[in-house]
């Protein structure tokens, strides 16, 4: 992985740290209590892998076993890891959608003529780089890879997902040197289209590799993110979580950071039962709150 590549990360990793989390005990504690279960279902004489490992603020290191391995990108995220849980895990800092790289090639070709450096206007790169965003596809290799070679009894993914398309969009900005989004939601914007559909290839991309990895799998990600103010709370469950979502009245605006993917049925099969389900609402920051969801799939014993 790139130097500019990780030296993003570790910026999204510093500001995530910085925000105020007064708000966040419920989640943290919903969140560890899933992530806790898993780990203490895992079958002790097979790896465990926990991809999104981050600064485990919603792990709990102490239930895992032995052979637990970390798994994100961030430089600085074993270094938070072990400052928080006293733990020096075994780690692997590698971009798990295996795409990113690429991504970013790409959105620097877009931006400046390889040839001579020139850069382009805002419009022709990011015209340029919408038409070229549908031809990259990417693939978890190292992951899969992985995964081949170790056997992990269980996987857990540690609300990572959400962040594919938040990161690539961070990426296609560092090539532009700003942000290049039309600013009227109501005008079609072909680059964030593009960008969207990258996100749902890796994401896809991505599931697939844990499906096909004979472990079991304890899914922790953020589903939809609120922006509308009022009050808000859950109904019962629904398989579509906008159902589920109460507003007393007042329109809900929210966004998809998954791009309409459906975890669950992606996820199932082969092998795969849906043994947990749960949702809940994090405050993250004012004015911005996350609809997460939880999903354990066990293997056919």
């Amino acid at each position: 992985m790139s130097k500019s590549l990780s030296r993003l990360l570790r910026r999204e990793q510093f500001a995530f740290l910085g925000r105020e989390r007064s708000a966040w005990d419920e989640h943290l504690g919903r969140a560890r209590a899933f992530l806790g279960e898993g780990l203490q279902a895992a079958d002790p004489g097979h790896p465990v892998l926990v991809l999104g490992a981050g600064a485990g603020l919603e792990l709990p290191w102490s239930l895992t076993p032995k052979h637990t391995i970390g798994w994100d990108a961030d430089p600085w995220s074993r270094v938070w890891t072990a400052l928080r849980h006293r733990r020096w895990p075994a780690w692997i800092f590698d971009d798990m959608t295996g795409g990113l790289a690429d991504l970013e090639a790409t959105a620097r070709r877009a931006v400046a003529e390889p040839w001579s450096g020139h850069r382009r206007d805002r419009d022709t790169a990011a015209r340029r780089l919408a038409g070229l965003i549908p031809f990259l596809h990417p693939d978890p290799a190292p992951l899969r890879a992985w995964i081949a070679a170790h056997r992990p009894g269980a996987i857990l993914c540690a609300n990572v997902m959400g962040q594919f398309g938040v990161v690539a969009e961070r990426v296609v900005e560092a090539a532009f040197g700003f942000a290049p989004w039309r600013l009227d939601p109501e005008t079609p914007d072909p680059l964030a289209e593009a960008l969207e559909g990258w996100t749902g290839r890796a994401l896809a991309a991505f599931l697939d590799a844990l499906r096909d990895s004979g472990a079991d799998l304890w899914l922790l990600y953020d589903r939809a993110v609120v922006f509308s103010g009022g009050a808000l709370e859950l109904g019962p469950w629904d398989e579509d979580w906008s159902r589920q979502l109460r507003g007393n009245g007042v329109p809900i605006e929210a966004s998809d950071p998954l791009g309409g993917l459906d975890v669950a049925a992606h996820v199932r099969g082969g092998g795969l039962e849906l043994a947990r389900q749960e949702r809940w609402i994090w405050p993250l920051a004012p004015g911005q709150r996350h609809l997460v969801e939880a999903l354990a799939f066990r293997r056919s014993r």
